[in-house]
């Protein structure tokens, strides 16, 4: 149809020529050629290999973190060598040393000392292993313990010295970017003397420099690179284009930082810019308060999940939960069970998961506390009985309102006698032999506002802790029969430990007399209390000397 203008459109019949035709086949390869080069841009654009840098992340003896202060107290420099001076032996024997031993401090000795004081021992845990392996696993433990020094350092453990009555002014510490991320470094300037040129320099090992303006008066070589020089011939313009200079990370690592170096004439000065990605903050609801009772200051049920492990002991099981109920009827219970012929526990807020016949005690620990939801779970063990001591608030008390991640009650036993079982734990530095394992009963300070709570570094079986504290230690599952300080050990350093001793928890009898014991307290007997020849004290202790290289401990 033909459309003419003002007038109506009537039908024509056409036909195209070949001059027309020929044309139409040179538009249409126009265009066809048009949208295939378009998509051979984007193909290029989306799919093509991008110019990623490579990385070198191998673990090498020679990228491990130097020393930057050397020991020089007792041998000093030719510029203190004239100079007299008198060693103090209480002073320089607490120092660190590169080396340490296990022995036990003499000691007036008491009638009934070892009763009423307990003794100290000392424990060689190289002893656990045949001599003729030694050397092999000593090749084995040191070659690990390099690659774990070379990946848990980084620049930012590094000693900085700052140098005296340097012009140089830089951010000592706080200086925190993102990775692959850019900020303006604060805190650079220099003070110096009248001169006629002023220059400052900066290097970095991790990421470039650049500006974010440019002042009048001061030369900038270096933009977008690793060593970034600025100079002129006015101090205050200077400073003015320090204020401006920013870094920007270009080597990835999710944790690490760059040491910068900051130079002037004849001043040099060092500073870290401390690279990660911050922390992602991982938030537990902690629900409504019910009210109404004096134990509703906070919601227990959705601030605390009760985790045990049982084995073979089924009537101390239900009667541990029938106590619980008492005081909190809503609190989930988490089950851990490796018993051999497993008996079913139901009930409202109940959970209950099976393992391997015998599968372990610190494998249990983890299993159950693996399945937790709550800010904090409460550990018991499965003979313990809840009484109106038993005030799980208080312990949610003490967490939600210090600085700890872990606080221990008492356990009462049918005698009357109430443990706490604190402990302080302290590792010595030693040689290549490994370090020093001290342990000690007692604890460090009295907490303010709680005068019935210590922080300590260990405590007794029953504890409330930070869900996510505790699942960043772990249990080591190799210990399956016998453990419970272990995990405060591997703890030490990222548990914030206290115990109170006012929340109490009773212990169920063990009295009984052998001749009344069931089959099952007999079979449990054997695997909770193993005999001399058993292997999992030498288990113990070869994790001990591999694992935590350790290579020997005291205790009381």
């Amino acid at each position: 149809y033909c459309f003419l203008p003002n007038v109506p459109y009537f039908p024509l019949c056409s036909f195209p020529t070949p001059l027309s035709r020929m044309r139409l086949v040179q538009k249409s390869l126009c265009a066809l050629m048009v949208v295939t080069a378009s998509l051979a841009v984007l193909y290029l654009h989306v799919w093509s290999p991008k110019p990623y840098t490579t990385v070198d992340l191998r673990n090498r003896p020679d990228r491990a973190p130097e020393q930057l202060l050397k020991d020089r107290l007792l041998v000093p420099d030719k510029k203190y060598a004239h100079i007299t001076f008198r060693i103090k032996k209480e002073i320089l024997e607490i120092l660190p040393k590169n080396f340490c031993k296990c022995e036990v401090e003499p000691s007036m000795s008491f009638p009934f000392q070892k009763q009423l004081f307990g003794y100290v021992w000392t424990l060689d845990f190289a002893n656990a292993f045949n001599p003729s392996e030694l050397p092999e696993i000593n090749s084995m433990r040191e070659q690990e313990y390099r690659s774990y020094l070379q990946r848990s350092q980084s620049p930012a453990d590094q000693l900085l010295i700052v140098r005296a009555n340097s012009p140089l002014e830089y951010p000592a510490q706080g200086v925190e970017v993102r990775p692959l991320g850019t900020i303006s470094i604060p805190g650079l300037s220099l003070q110096a003397a009248d001169s006629v040129l002023y220059w400052v320099s900066l290097t970095a090992t991790m990421g470039t420099f650049d500006v974010a303006a440019e002042v009048d008066g001061v030369k900038v070589e270096g933009e977008g690179e690793m060593h970034l020089t600025l100079s002129g011939s006015q101090l205050d313009h200077l400073n003015r284009q320090l204020q401006f200079v920013t870094y920007t990370n270009t080597l990835f690592h999710p944790n690490t930082a760059d040491t910068v170096q900051f130079s002037t004439d004849k001043h040099h000065a060092s500073f870290t810019i401390r690279i990660r990605h911050a922390p992602t903050p991982r938030l537990h609801n902690p629900g409504s308060s019910s009210g109404g009772t004096a134990r509703a200051e906070y919601n227990i049920s959705a601030l605390v999940t009760i985790a045990t492990k049982t084995f073979l002991r089924y009537d101390k099981l239900r009667t541990l939960i029938a106590s619980i109920r008492k005081f909190y009827p809503t609190v989930t219970i988490i089950i851990a069970d490796d018993s051999q012929i497993p008996e079913h526990v139901q009930g409202p807020h109940i959970e209950q998961y099976f393992m391997p016949f015998g599968k372990g005690w610190f494998a249990g620990r983890n299993l159950a506390i693996s399945q937790v939801t709550t800010k904090y779970v409460l550990w018991v063990d499965d003979d313990f009985i809840f009484t109106p001591r038993t005030k799980v608030e208080k312990l949610v008390d003490v967490l939600e309102k210090t600085s700890l991640d872990l606080v221990g009650g008492a356990v009462r036993e049918i005698s009357g006698y109430t443990a706490t079982y604190r402990q302080r734990i302290s590792v010595q530095a030693g040689n290549e032999e490994g370090d020093c394992l001290h342990i000690r009963q007692g604890y460090h300070h009295i907490i303010e506002g709680f005068p019935d709570c210590v922080v300590t570094d260990g405590v007794i079986n029953f504890f409330l802790a930070r869900t996510d504290k505790v699942l960043q230690v772990g249990f080591d599952p190799r210990l399956s029969r016998v453990g419970h300080l272990e995990f405060f050990i591997d703890g030490l350093g990222m548990l914030h430990v206290g115990s109170c001793s006012s929340v109490v928890v009773d212990h169920a009898s063990k009295i009984k007399l052998p001749w009344l014991k069931t089959e099952q307290e007999k079979q449990y007997a054997r695997f909770r209390y193993p005999n001399s020849s058993d292997s999992s004290m030498t288990t113990k202790q070869n994790l001990f000397y591999f694992k935590n290289h350790f290579k020997c401990m005291t205790g009381n």
